[in-house]
């Protein structure tokens, strides 16, 4: 960063660090001895909307990568799109699989990233249940934070923020919470929720 950026107030943005993934496991832990949350085994990783030869050539390559686990007893991955024009690789395992599920999003994460897409990457999420109440818990790519999403039960699009603050003080040891609740975005809709 130079005394310009300084000057005018510039920032220089935050390096992903994608191996914050791997503490999901030991965070689903205390998720769940603090608010009986389980995994559901569903997750997904989101980014912009990419077109052309080279994405369909990582997508290949993702595909082949986690197919070989498929073979394994995994879960191959599966692209969708969201009514907001976003893309979603999503992978979904047995709820006992979160350390697999996480292996899977770390892999899409860094195929895209390795093959130039990492300015289009925007979230992981992996998904938890409570007797029918959802929760994602949602990885920043661009912040390399965490963030609970917990949309409420039923057809309108609302969230149960008490929940959501809950769990970020649950989770304060476990994940590197997001303190910029503007950054809280909602994933309505989100495959692998």
């Amino acid at each position: 960063m130079g005394f310009l950026d300084i000057l005018l107030g510039r920032t220089k943005p935050v390096a992903p660090d994608l191996d914050r993934l791997f503490a999901l496991p030991s965070a689903a832990v205390t998720l769940e001895a603090a608010a009986g949350f389980t995994p559901t085994g569903g997750g997904a990783v989101c980014f912009a909307t990419v077109e052309g030869a080279a994405f369909e050539q990582t997508h290949r390559e993702v595909q082949a990568l986690l197919d070989a686990d498929a073979d394994r007893g995994g879960s191959p991955v599966e692209l969708q799109r969201d009514d907001y024009g976003y893309s979603w690789l999503v992978s979904r395992r047995t709820p006992d699989q979160l350390p697999q599920l996480v292996n899977d999003l770390h892999a899409v994460n860094s195929s895209m990233e390795v093959n130039g897409f990492g300015p289009q990457l925007l979230c992981s999420l992996a998904g938890f249940q409570n007797d029918g109440r959802r929760l994602a818990l949602v990885y920043l790519y661009k912040r390399g934070t965490f963030y609970p999403f917990a949309p409420l039960p039923g057809e309108a699009q609302r969230r149960d923020n008490a929940l959501e603050l809950q769990i970020k003080a649950a989770l304060a040891d476990d994940l590197k919470i997001e303190p910029d609740l503007s950054r809280w975005f909602p994933v309505w809709g989100a495959p692998g929720l």
